[in-house]
């Protein structure tokens, strides 16, 4: 999944905009040659299915958000009798051309539409998706996967990927801290005293954006805390309405908290064991990276500092796509402060 960045003035679209806007930035190749060429991502969608190859032999599979198609194909190379790729942006082109490129034109049909106005000829056995975004929520195309669960999976169907959770840590940004530190630094290097820039830089860069960047294993302050969970077969429209949980941390020594982080990991369920999809810290690089939140101003702890709170992600009023994260935190005796953050798109506000 993708960020998109507009440089309209802030206002409230109405969802056909919104949907134009999403679904053109899929019609470009860069997302797909990023999506495609993360290897973590795309191995793990194909191990997940593969694995499942005697629930999908001889079945019916729904592909949401086909995209290029290239799961649609995975479905197709593990038996699956027939899948339908349905895709709404115009890379859809592609999908067809990609499919008759494999030879797979008899089991693959690519469908060109939302998947809440295509009518398929049947019911599916399966559902594959790829609908995660950063955050997990932003951009997401969950309420379609759910949708489709509704409508078009028979009763005891496969949905693949079953389960997402998601975490939350305090970091330490050490970058940040270097970027705040360097006005202090120009006086002995340009003998210009700019050390007022200081408040004004705090200010820009510990904003209220939601900022998706690689956080690095020595930056993360304590174990994650996994704040809420998502089952695919019973999670509703509605329960994303408010996506909330508590978290508890206790920080691994000394240091400085500026920031938190946050990620998701999603499960496919396998007749051996569960294959998992993780964007933490801990593990290897996705192109979802991480999701950061900073503070307004950093709190010193040490070793065993509790640091405890709620956190919400909730659609933003102004485009029901788009992620908004209110984190209500305590640092040891500090007292509770709060915060909400969006990811900068040019007309959402959850201010």
């Amino acid at each position: 999944m993708k960020m998109s960045h507009y440089s309209a003035k802030k206002r409230k679209l109405d969802k056909h905009a919104q949907d134009n806007l999403y679904f053109d930035s899929y019609a470009d190749v860069n997302i797909h040659e990023e999506m495609i060429a993360d290897t973590i991502r795309t191995n793990t969608y194909r191990l997940g299915i593969l694995r499942n190859r005697k629930a999908m032999e001889g079945k019916v599979v729904l592909d949401v958000g086909a995209g290029t198609g290239v799961l649609s194909i995975f479905c197709a190379q593990a038996g699956a009798r027939k899948v339908y790729a349905v895709e709404a942006s115009s890379i859809v082109e592609q999908a067809v051309r990609i499919v008759k490129l494999n030879s797979m034109e008899d089991r693959v049909e690519v469908i060109k539409g939302t998947l809440e106005t295509v009518d398929l000829p049947e019911q599916v056995d399966v559902i594959v998706s790829e609908w995660m975004g950063y955050a997990l929520l932003h951009e997401s195309m969950l309420n379609s996967v759910i949708f489709a669960r509704d409508k078009w999976l028979k009763p005891g169907g496969l949905i693949l990927p079953d389960k997402a959770e998601l975490f939350i840590a305090p970091i330490n940004d050490l970058v940040v801290e270097d970027r705040l530190n360097f006005w202090s630094t120009v006086k002995s290097q340009y003998g210009v005293d700019m050390s007022s820039m200081t408040d004004f830089a705090k200010k820009c860069i510990m904003n209220r954006d939601i900022t998706v960047n690689l956080v690095t294993v020595e930056d993360v302050l304590s174990h994650p805390s996994k704040f809420a969970d998502l089952d695919l077969y019973t999670v509703t429209m509605e329960n994303l309405r408010s996506v909330r949980g508590g978290f508890r941390c206790e920080c691994f020594g000394s240091s400085s908290i500026n920031a938190f982080c946050v990620w998701f990991a999603v499960t496919f369920a396998g007749e051996d064991k569960p294959l998992v999809l993780s964007t933490s810290p801990f593990s290897p690089e996705t192109h979802w990276k991480q999701a950061v939140l900073y503070l307004d101003e950093a709190v010193d702890v040490m070793q065993d500092t509790k640091v405890e709170g709620r956190i919400n992600m909730y659609p933003s009023e102004e485009s029901a796509r788009h992620i908004c994260i209110h984190v209500d935190y305590t640092v040891g005796e500090h007292k509770t402060k709060s915060k909400t953050f969006s990811i900068p798109d040019g007309y959402s506000d959850c201010l």
